[in-house]
């Protein structure tokens, strides 16, 4: 199962990715009018041909960029310091001694020996 933080990732990632897509079209249907006959005949860098590759080029960097970004909070979720341990230890403690597993003297000593 996905973590929150990687799904928040995934989401933001599927954003930005789909707001890249609809700026590219945008800019593609308003600046890539070129009627000129090139070496490329009428496929240059004009009409559906330009718009595709550069929608393709921000997908790509897009996901790229998404990639890093969640790699980037991936490991930082991974590497929880000491006060994250020590609190899941403490409310483990807290769950045994309300379960009635433990007593109230061994609940107060494996307190003291957490902090």
């Amino acid at each position: 199962m996905l973590d929150k933080n990687f799904k928040t990732a995934l989401i933001i990632g599927g954003v930005v990715v789909g707001l890249l897509i609809v700026i590219s079209i945008i800019i593609g249907l308003i600046g890539g009018q070129n009627f000129g006959y090139g070496m490329m005949g009428n496929f240059g860098s004009s009409g559906a041909m330009g718009i595709i590759g550069g929608v393709l080029m921000i997908v790509f960097w897009g996901l790229v960029i998404w990639g890093i970004i969640a790699l980037v909070r991936w490991l930082s979720s991974q590497g929880g310091g000491s006060s994250a341990s020590a609190e899941s230890a403490l409310e483990v403690l807290k769950k045994r001694y309300a379960r009635g597993e433990i007593s109230k003297e061994e609940f107060e000593a494996k307190k003291k020996d957490l902090m």
